[in-house]
């Protein structure tokens, strides 16, 4: 039990040291109405290799999204896939995480 509370806790680490100098994706959604709404989308944003913490705000319609260093989401790629989940795809900012690091 201990080999596996130490994996965890390594691999979290790890995931909050790759993601540090990555981006973070703010994209607004329509149609976004539930919990259940929200876990469809994180599900599938998790497939994407480099995706890091995910947020979702049901009642603002945004999805914030931190992705690794190298790792970049295309506007065509979120409309795709927030179109198959059956929500509406509206716009996406972007800005570097080392930005937002700094002002905190």
């Amino acid at each position: 039990m201990k080999k596996v509370m130490a994996a965890v806790m390594l691999s979290m680490i790890w995931s909050a040291v790759t993601v540090a100098a990555g981006t973070e994706y703010r994209m607004r959604v329509d149609g976004l109405a539930c919990p259940y709404c929200a876990y469809g989308i994180e599900k599938k944003l998790k497939e994407i290799e480099g995706v890091g913490k995910i947020d979702v705000d049901l009642n603002a319609g945004l999805v914030i999204v931190d992705v690794a260093e190298g790792t970049s989401l295309t506007e065509p790629q979120m409309k795709t896939l927030f179109q198959d989940a059956g929500f509406t795809y509206r716009s996406m900012t972007e800005k570097s995480l080392d930005e937002s690091a700094k002002h905190e």
